[in-house]
């Protein structure tokens, strides 16, 4: 990218870096170097055989090395690439008090516990998007492709969402194929082997993994007309009475607001008003540890006014049982107040990134009747007005919102907030943390089992990244029955 101006060395490698984001097999290194950084010209010998080819146009490469770029130029880059330098700096302030922590002294004599890698460090999702893999493991770029197609199938993704990111994450991928040609020859029958051998039996374990099996709804008498009805009226008394019951709190009050919310989201999309889910589900929902949502839970059935009510205690592999009903005291309230427009959300993965302040803010914005001000979104969402101006400004640079000419605040719609939180490497963080409640949960069953008589633990149930790491299909969180319905054939 020749430039204009001279740019400054540390400002080029965060660039590089934010590009290396978008284009996973990009070699970001030689970028990075000011002094001995190169890159392979056209007609270099390439490793695997052959020259590097140039597929661009000649005329089209020279004519973008002649025109050199203005700061104009690298300002709309610097815009272009928001989420990927801001999840950068993020994961850099995270190494750097990582590192700054003290280490506790390792017991040699204590058990050690796997833990999963997730993220961009797991085996298969690294070759997904580099095309490189361990020779040790897969002797050619078939197995290793297999094995990647054998991980999707079982994981839930379609063919069609696998064909949709082979231009984008999973270049790698595509880079296993000798040619286009050959993708498109092999791609449907590799695929089709991959179903096969998910649903043959092959790759199951022995130990139970119902963490994230589609949850049952057992509860209620009450028609869907009826569930959906009383849901409008609890969100008429949430808004109203128990948003600034919870402010008082604190942080508590925020994981108070934001479970609350969770709960009516299940409840319409799950059509009961029985809670009969373990902790670990409203975890993945509000971006939350599980023990955080447990004692939350208490305290919700505690200041709640009989809006939640637990009915019934965990037993065995069954989760405590909340009830969830309309109040007396509330209910000429809540027939009084007309309904909001919309659906209310848990914790949607792009905010575990930006925060609860800016999906309450973007809630208020997104329901409102009219666009509010500034003012209008702090007083509706009960939050400060420099953490509300912060938030909205945050969310402006990412293309989430817009201001008009009176200075309301308008969702802007062609922003899609999947492929942002995929931006923000969000869904990194939720297939991370369902990877993590598997094992949990897996290790919890195994600890029950071990006390019947008929089970044998199996080499098969010890921890294999490959197989326990879980990549949620793209769009799972898309609409709101793919937060609580889970596949767990991974």
């Amino acid at each position: 990218m020749p430039l204009a101006e001279p740019m400054d060395g540390a400002e080029a490698r965060e660039l590089v870096a934010a590009l290396a984001r978008t284009a996973p097999s990009m070699d970001a290194s030689p970028h990075q170097n000011p002094s001995t950084g190169c890159i392979r010209v056209p007609g270099a010998l390439h490793k695997r055989g052959g020259r590097q080819q140039l597929v661009t146009p000649l005329s089209s490469a020279y004519d973008i090395l002649r025109r050199r770029n203005t700061s104009g130029d690298v300002d709309r880059l610097h815009r272009a690439l928001v989420p990927e330098l801001r999840r950068n700096r993020q994961e850099a302030a995270l190494r750097a008090k990582t590192a700054a922590a003290p280490r506790p002294p390792q017991d040699a004599s204590a058990p050690r516990l796997c833990t999963p890698a997730g993220g961009w460090q797991s085996p298969l999702r690294t070759i997904a998007q580099t095309g490189l893999f361990d020779t040790a493991r897969y002797r050619t770029p078939s197995e290793a492709r297999m094995a990647v197609l054998n991980h999707f199938a079982a994981c839930g993704w379609t063919l069609e969402q696998v064909r949709g990111e082979l231009a984008g994450q999973f270049r790698g991928l595509a880079a296993l194929y000798q040619s286009p040609a050959q993708l498109t020859r092999l791609l449907e029958a590799e695929w089709a082997k991959a179903l096969e051998f998910t649903a043959s039996g092959r790759g199951e374990r022995t130990a139970p993994k119902s963490d994230t099996s589609p949850t049952k709804p057992t509860g209620g008498a009450l028609s869907v007309a009826a569930l959906h009805q009383l849901v409008n009226d609890l969100e008429n008394v949430l808004y109203a009475v128990l948003d600034a019951r919870f402010q008082k709190y604190g942080r508590e009050g925020i994981g108070l607001r934001f479970l609350i919310r969770g709960v009516l989201a299940y409840m319409r999309t799950m059509e009961t008003n029985t809670l009969d889910v373990g902790c670990r589900t409203f975890a993945l929902a509000l971006g939350q540890h599980h023990s955080t949502v447990a004692r939350l839970l208490r305290r919700l059935a505690q200041l709640s006014d009989g809006m939640v009510t637990k009915v019934a205690d965990a037993r065995h592999r069954n989760a405590d049982v909340y009830l969830v009903e309309l109040p007396q005291q509330y209910r000429e309230l809540a027939r009084s107040l007309s309904w909001r427009q919309g659906k209310i959300h848990a914790m949607r993965p792009v905010f575990r990134v930006l925060g609860p302040a800016a999906a309450l803010a973007y809630e208020v914005i997104e329901r409102s009747r009219l666009s509010p001000t500034t003012k209008e979104v702090a007083q509706q969402a009960k939050i400060g007005a420099s953490t509300a101006e912060r938030a909205l400004a945050e969310m402006s640079a990412l293309g989430m919102l817009h201001r008009d000419q009176d200075k309301r605040w308008h969702i802007t719609h062609t922003t899609s907030l999947t492929q942002l939180a995929q931006r923000l490497g969000a869904d990194q963080d939720v297939a991370a943390q369902l990877t993590l409640h598997r094992q949990q949960r897996a290790a919890w069953h195994a600890w029950l089992d071990r006390h019947h008589p008929d089970h044998q633990l199996a080499e098969a149930d010890l921890y294999d990244p490959e197989i326990d790491e879980y990549w949620p299909p793209p769009g799972m969180y898309a609409d709101a029955e793919g937060m609580w319905n889970i596949r767990a054939a991974c």
